[in-house]
């Protein structure tokens, strides 16, 4: 396990994450030559899609030799749309290296995986790439690291011989560089090392210095307590401090025994405890599966991290709270689109266990009964909120099509799909256009399936708003048996969201006990259908007082149809509203854009509540807008923010939508009604 290190490559999108690794992958000897994004031959986007696209769109495993190590890394992509494929990598590793494009700088997506990498308790590195990039501007940037992310940003090498190169910093105590001062960058790195073990500091106040190589304890401490966070400058591209970055990884980043545990929890709520998983080959197995693939021709692939124990081809392991177990019938290693089959893995290692239905994304796997309510602390995703009705393209095919869908949505813990009973429509949720759109080209390219699609209906409501009486008889005659039922009922409004209520105040008998559930039917018949424009009436008390019956032909159709005629007459009387969804915006972008979403949430009828700074530079921006305003926001809050905004919704409450609204939707549904 000491020659075990983890680590997942994460940030913006642009920042060359997936060249880096093609870099590291040839430095370690694992390929004779770099791939491009652009030709297509790189070994973490080996998807078809990811090809045609030239950007990552899932998390790639790939894993290198160098100096006695086995390196696992993990491939992130770094759209916010795909925030569900970069999160989960940071549960399987010690240590998450956040790359930033020198051109560029700090964006948005890098603050977020900065803020969760601390959260979760990881080892974090900063590798800023692409210095060779015209017009950079290295010394500013790292000063607005510092300035960012704080002080304990430190440069383990600098830039030198104009970037074509790096000078370490950490071990060596002079050198030429670009900018600053080597011996200035070793002595900041040593004081803040030292700072953590009160006996090296001591060293250091008498000795006036201290040999690099004598602080791995301590500077594994300090990247375990986030008191240093090194700071590498690499150039993928013309392969600057990409043999030293391999060396950072080697010497100085923490192997699974040095790196913070994971959080690991036994029991639910707030009755759950914490549990250290111990990085112990000889205990028993705990593993955790932070990546499905659901591969149209080879089945289901859980792709897993060991925690505990030594995890053995053959082995029978359980699912979480399951009772049966299963054999661990073939166990891989990845690279890229390869599987290596392995005897065994030990903790630290990422490995895959193939063609095991049972396996789940957040599943733990374990081989002791006991430890069945074990599950790892979960993260806090993103809420999908952009949806996307979709139908298949020939009829018949709905079941094939949410089995397909179940398969991706395994996959991705940022997708979402919905059987919506109002709307009667399959609602697909998304982060973004973007996501939506390549799901839609996976079901057709992979899966060859078509579909249709358009925006999701808006789950509109009716009411009332003042009381009223309605009445209906019913009767029909056609040669035998007729029909008879007549009802009268008095409506009133109720408050918002109080729902419906039906009373029965019927006396001598004028409508026979045995009708009154007929009459309740066809009354909530109305409320379902909606009576003014096609949508649920709700917040509703309707009472039935009088009635007549006929002693051969009353039925229960007649009292049902009686029982909805007069609910409609009576709603038509009532001063009907439509209703529309208001929901509570939280909006999360740049703070210089805070004017322009203002304005553009006042502009929809929305309202501002508040403010807060989560991180540096963001600003969250919490208010109410009514949901059918918000079609196609996250296009304008591109926009407005260069694609760095976000926003999550939740349905706050329904109010009336305003009078022309209403005159446009009751107009379409008499149209609808005569078609």
């Amino acid at each position: 396990m000491a020659a075990l290190r983890t680590l997942a490559l994460v940030g913006p999108a642009g920042a060359g994450k997936t060249s880096l690794v093609e870099a590291l992958l040839h430095q370690a000897g694992a390929l004779q030559s770099p791939g491009s994004v652009e030709r297509g031959n790189t070994v973490s986007d080996h998807d078809p899609l990811e090809k045609r696209m030239q950007h990552s769109l899932q998390a790639s495993l790939v894993h290198m030799q160098h100096g006695g190590l086995r390196i696992h890394a993990i491939d992130t992509p770094g759209a916010p749309d795909f925030t569900g494929q970069s999160l989960p990598a940071l549960e399987a590793v010690d240590t998450a290296v956040v790359v930033i494009n020198a051109q560029n700088g700090i964006e948005l997506m890098a603050s977020r995986l900065m803020e969760t990498a601390a959260a979760r308790g990881l080892c974090r590195l900063i590798v800023i790439n692409k210095i060779d990039a015209p017009g950079v501007k290295l010394p500013e940037l790292l000063a607005q690291l510092r300035e960012t992310f704080g002080r304990e940003c430190l440069p383990l090498n600098l830039p030198a011989a104009g970037n074509s190169r790096v000078q370490d910093c950490f071990f060596s105590r002079t050198g030429e560089a670009d900018f600053s001062s080597v011996a200035e960058a070793h002595q900041a790195l040593v004081e803040q090392v030292v700072e953590v073990d009160a006996a090296f500091v001591d060293r250091y106040l008498n000795e006036g210095d201290v040999d690099a190589s004598e602080l791995h304890a301590p500077l594994e401490q300090a990247l375990r307590e986030g008191h240093l966070i090194p700071v590498c400058f690499t150039s993928a591209r013309n392969g600057a401090g990409v043999a030293e970055l391999l060396d950072v990884i080697e010497r100085l980043l923490p192997n699974p025994t040095e790196g913070n545990p994971p959080q690991f929890l036994v029991g639910e709520g707030p009755e759950a405890v914490p549990l250290q998983a111990a990085p112990d080959p000889e205990a028993h197995v705990l593993a955790h599966v932070f990546k499905i693939n659901a591969d149209p021709y080879l089945g289901k692939l859980g792709i897993l991290r060991v925690h505990q124990g030594t995890l053995r081809k053959g082995a029978q392991l359980l699912v979480g709270h399951a009772r049966k177990p299963f054999k661990v019938s073939h166990l891989f290693m990845l690279q890229g689109k390869e599987h290596m089959e392995i005897e065994q893995a030990l903790p630290g290692d990422l490995c895959a266990i193939a063609k095991v239905d049972e396996l789940h994304y957040d599943a733990v796997l374990h081989d002791a009964p006991e430890d069945e309510h074990i599950h790892l602390k979960p993260l806090e995703f993103p809420v999908p909120v952009h949806g996307l009705a979709i139908s298949p393209a020939r009829h018949g095919d709905e079941q094939r099509m949410w089995e397909i869908l179940t398969r991706l949505i395994d996959e991705d813990p940022c997708l979402k799909v919905e059987r919506t009973a109002s709307t009667n429509e399959t609602v697909v949720y998304g982060l973004g256009e973007l996501h939506l759109r390549m799901l839609l080209e996976r079901l057709r390219d992979t899966y060859k399936f078509e579909v249709n699609t358009q925006p999701p209906r808006i789950a509109y409501r009716e009411t009332i708003s003042s009381p009223s009486e309605g009445h209906y008889r019913h009767k029909k005659q056609s040669g035998g048996a007729g029909q008879f039922g007549e009802v009268y009922l008095r409506i009133e409004p109720l408050e918002r969201g109080a729902g419906f209520e039906f009373v029965d105040a019927v006396k001598g008998g004028t409508i026979p006990g045995q009708f009154m559930p007929a009459v309740e039917k066809g009354v909530r018949a109305a409320l379902e259908s909606g009576v003014v424009s096609g949508n649920p009436l709700v917040d509703i008390r309707v009472t039935v007082f009088d009635g007549k019956h006929h002693s051969v032909d009353s039925k229960e159709i007649a009292f049902f149809t009686a029982g909805k005629r007069a609910l409609m007459a009576a709603v038509r009387e009532a001063r009907p509203l439509v209703l529309e969804p208001i929901v509570q915006i939280e909006i999360s972008a740049p703070e210089h854009a805070m004017g322009d979403i203002t304005g553009d949430l006042a502009s929809r009828r929305g309202q501002v509540n508040g403010t807060r700074a989560n991180v540096p530079g963001i600003i969250s921006v919490q208010g109410l807008a009514p949901l059918a305003e918000l079609a196609s926001y996250q296009t304008r809050l591109n926009a407005m923010t260069s694609g760095q905004g976000r926003y999550t919704v939740a349905l706050a409450h329904y109010q009336p939508v305003p009078p022309n609204t209403q005159a446009a939707l009751v107009a379409a549904h008499r149209t609808q009604d005569e078609d």
